[in-house]
Order: C-alpha cells, then sequence, then structure tokens
C-alpha cells in the first residue's frame, strides 16, 4: 500500500491510463472497462481497475502539473508494478493546423520543469524526456485502424498555467516543431526511464492558446473519448 494511493496488493493493473482529471477516471472507467473495482479515492483522486476487451487495465487520475503527477507514477511504478503507462489529458494548441479536439500523440516533452532542473540541472545537463517507441508505435496503429486522425508532435510540459512569459515562450518553441502545451508529460516520460517501463503521451487539443478558443469543462471531461479508445487500444 502507498500513501497516496492506498490500492491493496493485485488491484493495480501493469497497464494504467492517466488522466489528470479524477472525473475523467471515473468516465473512462464506467464507459469503456468492464467488472470495474475503485480501488482509490484518497484525495477524491480516483482508481479503478477493470478490462477492456479481455485485458486487465486501470485508470489512475493524476491532478495537474509535474508535482502531483510524479507522485502517482512513482507510486504506480515502485509499489504497484505498472509497466505500460499513458497520459490521457487535454493540452493547449499553439500550432493552426492542431484545432480544437485533435488528437496529438506525443513523442517528447520540451519542458521548463523545476522536477528536471533538480535532477540534471546542478551537473549542468539537459536532459530530453521522451515516449516510448514500441508504445507510441501501438498507439499510432491503434488509432490508423479505428481511422481517427492523430498528429505525432512534440509538447512542451510547463510549470506554470499563468506564465507572463508564457507566449514568448511557446512563439519560440513553435519554430521547433513544439506544437502544444500540457503539464505532465515531461516527468511521465523522465519516470518511465528512470525505471525503466514504457511512458506515452495522448492528448486532446482543449483550447487554441494564441485565437483564445477553448472547449467547456463538459466536453474535456466527457467528449474526448477517441483519445480514451486509441489509449485502450494500444496499452
Amino acid at each position: 500500500m502507498s500513501t497516496h494511493i492506498a490500492a491493496k496488493e493485485g488491484e493495480i493493473a501493469s497497464r494504467v491510463l492517466l488522466p489528470g482529471d479524477p472525473l475523467r477516471a471515473k468516465f473512462i472507467a464506467e464507459n469503456f472497462l468492464e467488472n470495474v473495482k475503485c480501488y482509490s479515492t484518497v484525495r477524491n483522486m480516483f482508481g479503478f481497475t477493470g478490462t477492456y476487451k479481455g485485458k486487465e487495465v486501470s485508470v489512475q487520475g493524476t491532478g495537474m502539473g509535474t508535482p502531483s503527477q510524479s507522485i502517482y507514477v512513482n507510486e504506480l511504478i515502485q509499489f504497484y508494478g505498472a509497466k505500460r503507462l499513458i497520459r490521457t489529458g487535454t493540452c493547449g494548441s499553439t500550432d493552426p493546423n492542431l484545432r480544437i479536439k485533435d488528437m496529438a500523440i506525443i513523442q517528447a516533452a520540451a519542458t521548463d520543469s523545476g522536477m528536471n532542473h533538480n535532477r540534471f540541472g546542478v551537473h549542468g545537463l539537459i536532459y530530453p524526456p521522451v515516449a516510448d517507441f514500441n508504445l507510441l508505435r501501438d498507439a499510432v496503429d491503434a488509432a490508423a485502424r479505428l481511422g481517427y486522425p492523430a498528429k505525432v508532435t512534440t509538447c512542451y510540459s510547463a510549470d506554470q498555467f499563468y506564465d507572463e512569459r508564457g507566449e514568448e515562450k511557446e512563439k519560440l518553441l513553435l519554430k521547433y516543431g513544439v506544437s502544444c502545451v500540457e503539464m505532465e508529460c515531461s516527468e511521465l516520460f523522465t519516470l518511465g526511464a528512470r525505471f525503466g517501463v514504457q511512458t506515452l503521451g495522448i492528448l486532446t487539443v482543449s483550447d487554441m492558446i494564441f485565437e483564445k478558443e477553448y472547449a467547456s469543462a463538459f466536453e474535456r471531461e466527457q467528449t474526448f473519448t477517441k483519445m480514451m479508445e486509441v489509449a485502450l487500444e494500444a496499452i
């Protein structure tokens, strides 16, 4: 049993979807999994295990930002043996060709996170957080089978949601092919490398950052189902 999840041994699958929103975790479990059991409600960060097409899958909410996600991913890997972990979340797009409700499969994450600065900066290192290739390939193949368009791209995992210099950073990163912004993939990919497990991000665009267009809270929670299907097929 871990501090923040409090599941019993054997209650969490080796395959785990990681929505930031615990209500999205509940939605995925109730609408896509069979034989569902809720294994944790600690801090209302819900976790569920069920089956999808015969394979056991867990869905664990992680909260927003790298520090919160790091807690849950560390515990899932170190205490419960998670081996394949996919973030199923939302992102803001800076690319006019990546619109609201479009799907982005994340291959790597640029970041300004203090998490990796604390790990590597003291040594003068800049670490590149990247997704697992095999899991990435499985997701691309799953999207193609389902007939769902998806863009493989690099994201920017930001530490600050309200950042006075955010637009300046985002415009610079867009020049280098970084087309969307979120807050968790860099830590997930880094922990995947640290512990030798497979990690990936599959995101849905919830807003156009420069155009100031936004999906509603309800849409973010319950209508971004294509990425959920792709993640479940891939994992």
